[in-house]
């Protein structure tokens, strides 16, 4: 497959030297960027799915007409966290 480019970005000069800052020995700025929007690309699909699974579970929850209180969410949870820490 064919690379392809991304649109050159300007930006203030002070944000260009914070980036050249935290650059890792051996790391150009291009691969940085690509790293950044690569994780960018991934937190915001995270939040997708995370938004359509709430989302699927409401409709869920109001189909069967089961709804359950926070509290007994947290219990359940710390329960869980409780037992994943023996």
């Amino acid at each position: 497959m064919k690379s392809a480019t991304i649109p050159s970005l300007r930006v203030d000069p002070e944000l260009r030297l914070a980036a050249e800052s935290v650059l890792q020995k051996g790391e150009s700025l291009s691969s940085f960027m690509e790293q950044a929007l690569r994780a960018s690309i991934e937190r915001r699909q995270a939040q997708q799915e995370f938004i359509m699974r709430g989302l699927a579970s409401r409709d869920e929850a109001r189909q069967s007409g089961t709804y359950f209180s926070a509290e007994d969410v947290l219990r359940d949870l710390d329960g869980m966290h409780a037992k994943a820490g023996q």
